[in-house]
């Protein structure tokens, strides 16, 4: 029988502190993005992606998963292609503090932030920062999804450095959600990397001509299932070593240095 993850919405308040105490009182927080994915795919990628990769790993830890948040900070796909929303930075990370707040007072003391959208990262260290400054016992992790392992990140950034709704994207598009992909525009969708040597940080709309950056032409469902698999068994190795960690040294974060 297959194993179902252990989902925080589906619980009562009553089941959620049992949860917690079988898994270290661990949670794992999928984020992603609502935005313009080229002419070929759906604007809910990132959440979709973040959400699935929760779930299996969940099945496979028993660390419950926390609702999803679909909006990520996307600033920087501008407003040429239709279908961005976006969060700014500091907007999304009060969001994630307040979220993981609340985590925190329901029991969670080790939470991983499980994000599938680049540009989430900055504010998802801030709110990072942020928490464990506030929760002396509180240990928050940020794991990009398409760095998860050196296999994975090898897979993302296979034909394009700035990659977006590239080759690894649309494949694991086709193997996890088909219906966000349009198969008769995947073809004419390849666009190259332009940021090479660049000095500045310029938004997808003086980057690409079509909100893509990398080869969506070599994707397939067939590579998708196994950069998926292997999403799924490093992401699980990687929280399983987080239930036992614990912090190389016991000094509070608000006692001062004892003088020597």
């Amino acid at each position: 029988m297959t194993v179902q993850p252990l989902l925080w919405a589906e619980r009562t308040w009553n089941e959620i502190p049992d949860d917690l105490a079988a898994a270290a009182q661990a949670a794992i927080l999928p984020i992603g993005a609502t935005e313009q994915h080229g002419p070929h795919l759906g604007t809910g990628m990132d959440f979709v992606l973040a959400e699935a990769l929760a779930h299996a790993v969940s099945a496979e830890t028993r660390v419950p998963v926390l609702p999803t948040l679909h909006y990520g900070c996307s600033l920087g796909h501008s407003r040429r292609w239709p279908g961005t929303l976006t969060l700014d930075p500091l907007v999304m990370t009060q969001v994630v503090v307040q979220i993981g707040t609340s985590a925190y007072q329901s029991g969670v003391r080790r939470l991983f932030l499980l994000n599938a959208h680049v540009t989430n990262a900055a504010p998802l260290r801030c709110a990072l920062e942020m928490l464990r400054a506030a929760h002396d016992d509180f240990m928050v992790a940020l794991v990009n999804s398409a760095t998860i392992s050196e296999r994975v990140r090898a897979a993302h950034f296979a034909d394009a450095e700035d990659w977006h709704a590239n080759a690894a994207e649309t494949s694991l598009m086709l193997a996890l959600a088909p219906a966000l992909v349009r198969p008769e525009r995947i073809a004419e969708a390849d666009d190259p990397d332009r940021t090479a040597g660049l000095v500045f940080a310029h938004p997808v709309n003086r980057t690409s001509r079509n909100g893509v950056t990398g080869r969506p032409s070599q994707a397939s469902a067939a590579e998708g299932e196994r950069l998926f698999a292997w999403m799924v068994e490093d992401l699980a190795a990687l929280i399983r070593r987080g239930l036992s960690e614990t912090p190389p040294l016991p000094h509070s974060y608000d006692a001062p240095a004892e003088r020597s």
